[in-house]
């Protein structure tokens, strides 16, 4: 009998978002494994198009939804074999099966931020220990409370490792799986200045950086270096919080001729641009495991990008892109420069496939797969 392995989620595909994008693509591979999926989720989307069956539960006020979900999921949870968490703080009461729960960031740091019980700028390894106010001291606490209780936890980074072994879990328990991009490629083989004309772009010095717009990107700083390299343009591809601000302060540097705020695009669109792209600037406060960085890599674009958590992993300076001490914006703008001296960007970019065997989609899945049958033997 095939074993039955429940999926718990808060976002699910087509929702925007790492955790959505790895479940739609893991759970097809696992039911290949042999394990029988349900998953459940919050959401209001269609749930016909899954070959696993999938609950969405509406998101209605906050106490209505999560007794929606506490009753639905309960039958699940006495059913299961094993139990695979994909949100914290999600209502899951009942059953007897294991418990694995994936981390791919401290909830309690982006929720502090959110509801600005400390400020934006906040950094996320500070945060780690320093004591901060009641509120958020107790988001700390139930966010530790509830990994501890799980039978194994997994991550996509060994710096997330380091920070979760932080939170009183022994390390043994925490297993490093590397996050894969999808196995069809994400960008046409197209050369960089064909891109460039399917794009109507010119051969102007040219970056990208795409994320969701929030303080801890660092979009903000990667203006202020730009303002003191002349000529270089920035493209923009992302929406968020901070997209005002951000459109503010290129105003306000004179940059509106050389950076272009794109919003929210197509993913076929970015992966393009990251072809068109000379580089791709990751100069963020925190990545659990940079995706953007991997996909331009797999375009042939090297990163330039902040040497902070999950980056180092991806990045190897001066073999494919260049890493940035963080926060250093007068480093930044040095590096920009350096980047485009005649032949550098051609010798990076013959090097961007380094390393990318260690995120491959099959062995991702073997991992994956490995140790959730591994919690079922135990």
């Amino acid at each position: 009998m095939s074993p039955r392995l429940l999926v718990a989620s808060g976002i699910f595909h087509p929702e925007a978002g790492g955790p959505a994008t790895y479940l739609h693509t893991l759970l097809p591979a696992l039911q290949q494994r042999g394990w029988t999926v349900n998953a459940i989720t919050y959401g209001d989307a269609p749930v016909t198009a899954y070959p696993y069956p999938l609950i969405r539960i509406p998101r209605r006020a906050l106490p209505l939804r999560v007794a929606d979900y506490a009753r639905a999921v309960r039958p699940l949870l006495q059913q299961a074999d094993l139990t695979y968490i994909h949100s914290l703080g999600l209502p899951l009461t009942g059953g007897r099966a294991p418990r694995i729960v994936k981390i791919v960031g401290d909830q309690a740091w982006e929720r502090a931020i959110r509801r600005s019980w400390v400020p934006s700028t906040e950094d996320i390894d500070v945060f780690q220990t320093r004591r901060c106010g009641l509120a958020t001291e107790v988001q700390k606490e139930f966010r530790s409370r509830e990994v501890r209780r799980m039978d194994r936890v997994i991550v996509p980074s060994e710096y997330l490792k380091r920070m979760v072994a932080g939170w009183g879990i022994a390390p043994e328990r925490i297993t490093v799986i590397y996050n894969a991009l999808p196995p069809e490629p994400l960008v046409q083989a197209a050369a960089q200045a064909e891109a460039r004309t399917l794009l109507g772009l010119n051969d102007e010095p040219l970056l990208l950086t795409a994320a969701r717009l929030t303080p801890w990107k660092g979009i903000d700083h990667l203006l202020t270096a730009l303002a003191r390299v002349p000529e270089v343009r920035l493209v923009v591809a992302g929406d968020g919080p901070m997209r005002a601000p951000l459109e503010q302060q290129a105003h306000d540097l004179k940059l509106d001729s050389r950076v272009t705020f794109l919003g929210h695009i197509a993913r076929e669109r970015v992966s393009l641009y990251m072809k068109a792209a000379d580089y791709f600037v990751l100069y963020s406060g925190y990545e659990g495991l940079p995706h953007t960085a991997l996909e331009s890599l797999r375009a042939g674009t090297p990163v330039i990008a902040s040497d902070k958590c999950g980056n180092p992993e991806v990045v190897t300076h001066q073999a494919n892109g260049l890493l940035v001490p963080y926060i250093d914006v007068e480093a930044l703008a040095a590096t920009i420069t350096t980047a485009f001296r005649p032949g550098l960007r051609a010798a990076l970019a013959a090097q961007t496939a380094l390393g990318l065997e260690r995120f491959d989609f099959a062995r991702m899945i073997d991992q994956t797969d490995a140790l959730l049958k591994s919690c079922l033997r135990s």
